[in-house]
């Protein structure tokens, strides 16, 4: 599918991958019971929108988070107000560039590497959908899911020279997310650097 100046991005992007989901099924080569396929984004993509586009395929949906964002975290339990009034639809405000307050993750697993230390990697979730950046105007392209999902948050020690390692944080469409999946979002994030970049020599320098 070819996509011109005027087509949305995102909208085209979900209509590839949906071609590229269930081509396989339809040729009798994808079995029921089988893994989800794994859909892994960079943070120039939109990571809400394609998860609610391609909710029906048996897919799951990752992709890194700008540092910039904001969300709202699940609103508390409700508790009786003398004063009245409707209770909160969300909990309070969350800022990824403001590491606190942080919430506390129910998924905390380790990794140890060769060049960064050891590797923390938690998650939390489910999430409400995601705001723009202020001083950003939401549009229809901007628009994002309401479904909830989880946060992923990477982090090593350093990196290469002991150069301070920002926090990567993903966002993932499934929700309940374990041990296993958080270690499997975080391969999936790593190996689609390797390839992109691998795409990149062929391309670029290799013609």
């Amino acid at each position: 599918m070819w996509s011109g100046p005027a087509d949305d991005a995102t909208a085209v992007t979900a209509a590839q991958l949906r071609d590229v989901v269930e081509r396989p099924s339809s040729a009798g080569q994808r079995q029921p019971g089988e893994p989800d396929t794994v859909i892994v984004t960079d943070a120039g993509y939109d990571v809400t929108r394609p998860a609610r586009v391609l909710w029906d395929l048996p897919v799951e949906s990752i992709g890194r988070i700008r540092g910039d964002r904001v969300t709202r975290l699940s609103k508390p339990p409700r508790v009786h107000d003398p004063k009245g009034g409707r209770p909160p639809k969300h909990g309070p405000q969350f800022r990824f560039a403001n590491p606190e307050p942080r919430p506390d993750p129910a998924v905390i697993t380790h990794t140890a590497t060769a060049n960064h230390g050891q590797g923390r990697h938690t998650g939390m979730g489910p999430d409400p959908p995601m705001a723009d950046p202020p001083g950003r105007t939401a549009g229809p392209r901007r628009r994002t899911s309401p479904d909830r999902r989880t946060l992923i948050r990477l982090e090593v020690e350093h990196l290469s020279k002991d150069r301070e390692a920002p926090a990567v944080r993903l966002r993932s469409s499934r929700t309940g997310a374990g041990d296993a999946d958080v270690d499997r979002a975080r391969q999936a994030f790593l190996r689609r650097f390797d390839l992109e970049h691998a795409f990149r020599l062929f391309q670029q320098f290799l013609g």
